[in-house]
């Protein structure tokens, strides 16, 4: 199943020899292109420091090099050679500090310095709108910095449209078409009422700051890559919350979050990679449409979740103008997950991975309209805290692995799923591909190392399509659904360590079994009143 790229290998390997004849980068440099991590189908850890420069952490500057320009309503002023003033429009085309003070009403910066200059522009105190374009357009530089500087308040705005004003097509109140990297310690307020909050054609990086974006379409965006140190994040947004997309080489479009503190409420995804994702840390309350609870879930068996608020049967297809992804957590390839907390509140899955999937660590606080936690390959859980308590399915991978863990899931599907489900769901993908695409598979396994489990479910609690294998952990499981069972499998199963308990005697023969025992399906220690087709669950509101 998990198949490494020859040409990955062959970067490793590369890399191991670079190391050893002791060629390093620059302090200052920053990872190129290239320096992106190689996709593979297993999940690969990426270290800080492959992502960040020590200039990228650093947001301080040299206050006796920086120069002032002063904005004045529809003007500017600023004596410095490199510094060009067009009415509202100021023009920088050589390397330096800019500290930039005042209110431009409508206005913008534009950096058009040579592609071998940095430009850092420092924002202490200011207010910038541009009713037709970019309150900052990074035309042409090697870098642009934007350094908030500290106590700051800084507000940047566009008023609802974008003309041309060149060949690019400018569409965020921050457009760069080079490396942008955002730091500092001050405030940096962005209102896009058309478009994206910020854009960079390159790579996105984000070290430092407190952000609040509402934009018409993604709030952050990187092309190449999206890399954030930390920072305070409150973004609403008509699609994506923070979004890296590549559509020309899939090596690209990478996301890697290591730490911060990120409130989304996204009409998208909230958080999205079409290439590798990894997340270290961080604090994380995500919200993505109207949330879990708008989508209804049916009795039907045929129900596949599909748009908020909407039971579509699973014949149903949906095309790629009407479709929208609307996930808390997404990435379309390998993705892992260091540690963090998490609470997510989603109409689509909250976990979504198109590749390999290791979660090592971490709290989660996982609503759902459709699963907690997918992943269409293999799904390794080696550690963490996971508290579902309104999902379709609430974990589903081709393959699933659980090392430990504690978990605690209530599902009006089933509980553990390995390569399949009731659901051919998904709101698409990237380009509208659509997602869950499961069916039944002989490669398909669960295997249970360790950890525990409480699960209610209203398909079978744990269900493989393969093999059934467990060696360790303690699981208490509950099947209210008809015809199912708290233990299915269609190969071997095999028990050599766990200690489980079923309320339908399925431990000792696995999918042999109608599911619903006694009391309606519920045990006496878990109340009733509901009918067997469904576990008592409790819809979060949006």
């Amino acid at each position: 199943m998990n198949h490494i790229r020859t040409s990955g290998s062959f970067a490793l390997l590369l890399c191991g020899l670079l190391l050893l004849s002791g060629c390093t980068a620059s302090p200052d440099s920053t990872p190129s292109a290239s320096s992106t991590p190689t996709q593979t189908n297993a999940a690969v850890t990426q270290t800080n420091s492959s992502w960040f420069s020590d200039r990228d952490l650093d947001g301080s500057y040299d206050e006796s090099q920086a120069i002032d320009i002063t904005l004045s309503g529809s003007s500017a002023s600023c004596s410095a050679d490199g510094v060009t003033v067009n009415g509202s429009q100021v023009v920088i085309s050589a390397e330096g500090i800019y500290r930039l003070s005042g209110t431009l009403e409508d206005g913008q910066i534009v950096i058009n310095a040579a592609d071998t200059d940095k430009v850092r522009l420092v924002l202490d105190g200011v207010t910038i709108h541009s009713a037709t374009s970019a309150a900052i357009y990074a035309l042409e530089a090697d870098k642009v910095f934007v350094t908030l500087a500290d106590g700051s308040e800084n507000t940047l705005s566009n008023g609802g449209s974008y003309v041309a004003i060149d060949d690019n097509n400018i569409d965020a109140v921050i457009f760069s078409k080079t490396d942008l990297t955002l730091n500092g310690s001050g405030s940096l307020t962005i209102q896009a009422q058309a478009g994206h909050g910020v854009v960079s054609k390159d790579e996105l990086v984000v070290t430092g700051g407190s952000y609040t974006v509402t934009s018409a379409s993604h709030g952050m965006t990187g092309k190449d890559s999206v890399a954030i140190a930390g920072g305070v994040f409150t973004i609403t947004s008509g699609k994506d919350g923070i979004h890296a997309e590549n559509t020309e080489d899939t090596t690209l479009g990478a996301l890697y979050i290591a730490g911060g503190s990120y409130t989304i409420h996204a009409q998208g995804d909230a958080i999205s990679a079409s290439g590798t994702l990894q997340i270290d840390g961080g604090a994380f309350e995500l919200t993505t449409g109207e949330g879990s609870a708008s989508v209804e879930m049916s009795t039907d068996d045929s129900f596949a979740p599909g748009r908020p608020g909407t039971a579509v049967p699973q014949e149903t297809s949906s095309t790629e103008e009407d479709t929208v992804s609307q996930k808390g957590i997404k990435g379309e390839s390998t993705y892992t997950i260091n540690g963090g907390t998490f609470t997510i509140n989603s109409a689509d899955d909250c976990l979504h991975a198109g590749g390999a999937m290791v979660i090592a660590a971490g709290e989660f606080n996982l609503s759902s309209g459709d699963d907690a936690v997918h992943c269409d390959d293999a799904l390794t859980i080696q550690s963490g805290t996971f508290t579902i308590p309104y999902c379709y399915e609430g974990i589903e991978g081709l393959t699933i692995t659980v090392e430990g863990g504690t978990f605690d899931i209530t599902s009006h599907d089933d509980g553990l799923n390995a390569a399949g489900g009731a659901d051919s769901s998904g709101f698409g993908g990237f380009g509208g591909r659509p997602q869950d695409t499961f069916a039944s598979s002989s490669d398909s396994f669960i295997t249970i190392n360790g950890g525990t489990f409480t699960i209610v479910s209203g398909g079978d609690s744990v269900d493989s399509n393969g093999d059934l294998t467990i060696n360790g952990g303690t699981l208490d499981l509950t099947c209210n659904g008809s015809g199912d069972t708290a233990l299915d499998c269609d190969g071997t199963y095999t028990n050599i360590g766990g200690d489980v308990t079923t309320n339908d005697g399925s431990e000792s023969n696995p999918g042999g079994m109608t599911g619903g025992g006694g009391m309606g399906g519920q045990r006496p220690d878990r109340g009733g009143g509901q009918p067997p087709s469904m576990p008592e669950e409790t819809a979060p509101t949006a």
